[in-house]
Order: structure tokens, then C-alpha cells, then sequence
């Protein structure tokens, strides 16, 4: 196991077992409570759910959090439901992805060049987690970008994890004595932004069913902003 492998199981254990937030921690125990009867046989994680994949990947991205019977129920972020299955079609039809559904953890499929993660761990009530809530999960992403040193590319799904991300990369820039002059951005589907270590943070519509049922998203909108994607990676 090399080192980035290693700092990822350490730190994945540490959020496998964190409990910062009494209001998830409650909501995703009394998920485990009244499954739905598609699911009444499962057994749930209900954990916080680490992030997967690639510890040499170019390409970060990052969710809001997991889906109550989605990543909640399986254990692994974006599997089980269908803004996973959305998602994890586009990474396999570019390359990413060793299979186009991630269904459980035990299901082989293996990232390439890509890690994935979330804003928040834990299953939040309405998919809404508090700012606080994003506040105590972000040393966890703080960690990521430290461990995962060949990132060139961070994809956010949704405005609160390009938000988070923005904010994430600003702190840990002042803690190293860096200070920037940082404009607003305003949230749009396909925006490219130049991070001051040299990334490229581009945002999407989240793979929601919300989002992708009713067209705001659709599949060419999605692969438009991988290919792009692709550009930038063989380009940086």
C-alpha cells in the first residue's frame, strides 16, 4: 500500500467514525429505523459514508452528501440510487470508471484517475445540511487535498459543493499565509474557475433526480462538461 493509500484509510476510518453532528447523526439512525419496504431486508451502513477511487487521481470530485438509501444504505458515495447511476454512466463512457453502475461495495467496480468524495459525510434531513454542519466536515476535504497530490481537476456537483469547495481552498490558503483577492462567483452549470494553486475547479448541475427527470440536466449537458474535462487534463 503506498502512502497516499495509507493517509486515505487512516483518514477514512477517522470519518467512518465521527459523530460531530448530533442532528445526522439522529436522522441517519432513525433512517436505519422505518426502511422502505424495497430496502426492509438490507442492512444500511448508516455511517458517515469516505470518499473512493484513485489516490493518483487528476480528477476530484465533489457531491453534496449521501442519498438516505442511496450511499447511506450502501456505504459508498453516489451508489445505489440514480444520481449515482447518472453519474457513474458518463464516468464509464469516459474512461473512468471500470463499470457504468456503482451498486454496492463489494461490487469490484474500480475508479481510474478519479476520486470522489462529498461536502458532507452523513445524510442530511431534505438533502439540506446546516452551514455548520458543511464547517465540521470540511477538515475531512481539507485532508483530501492534501493527500491527493496529482489533482488538477476538482468537479463540484451543485452549487453548495462549489461553494464549499471555494471557501475550503480559501482557508487553507490563509493558513499557509497566502492571501488572494477572491471575486464572488455566481453558481452556473459549466463555470471555470482558476484556483490560485494552479486546479481548475468547474461546476455542474448535481446528478439529482430533480435535476435530471425534468432536463435541467440532461446526458449531452453532463458529457459536455467531461469532455471538457478531458481537454484541460491532457492540456495542464
Amino acid at each position: 500500500m503506498d502512502t497516499a493509500d495509507k493517509k486515505l484509510s487512516i483518514l477514512n476510518e477517522k470519518v467512518i467514525s465521527c459523530r460531530l453532528c448530533p442532528r445526522l447523526v439522529a436522522w441517519r439512525e432513525e433512517i436505519l429505523k422505518n426502511k422502505p419496504k424495497r430496502f426492509s431486508t438490507e442492512s444500511y451502513w448508516s455511517k458517515p459514508v469516505p470518499g473512493f477511487g484513485d489516490p493518483l487521481a487528476e480528477l476530484l470530485i465533489v457531491g453534496l452528501a449521501p442519498a438516505a438509501h442511496g450511499g447511506n444504505r450502501t456505504g459508498r458515495i453516489f451508489t445505489g440510487d440514480r444520481s449515482g447511476d447518472f453519474l457513474f454512466d458518463a464516468l464509464y463512457r469516459f474512461g473512468y470508471s471500470s463499470s457504468p453502475k456503482s451498486v454496492s461495495r463489494d461490487d469490484r467496480l474500480q475508479l481510474k484517475n478519479v476520486y470522489i468524495t462529498a461536502s458532507v459525510r452523513c445524510v442530511p434531513p431534505k438533502n439540506k445540511p446546516t452551514p455548520e454542519e458543511i464547517v465540521n466536515c470540511r477538515q475531512y476535504l481539507i485532508e483530501e487535498l492534501s493527500i491527493l497530490k496529482n489533482l488538477k481537476v476538482i468537479l463540484t456537483l451543485g452549487r453548495i459543493a462549489f461553494d464549499n469547495v471555494l471557501t475550503t481552498v480559501k482557508k487553507v490558503a490563509e493558513t499557509e499565509g497566502k492571501h488572494f483577492a477572491w471575486k464572488k462567483l455566481s453558481f452556473i452549470h459549466g463555470i471555470e474557475h482558476s484556483l490560485p494553486d494552479g486546479k481548475i475547479l468547474i461546476g455542474s448541475f448535481h446528478p439529482s433526480q430533480q435535476n435530471t427527470f425534468t432536463g435541467k440536466l440532461t446526458k449531452s449537458m453532463f458529457d459536455s462538461v467531461f469532455s471538457r474535462i478531458s481537454s484541460l487534463l491532457k492540456s495542464l
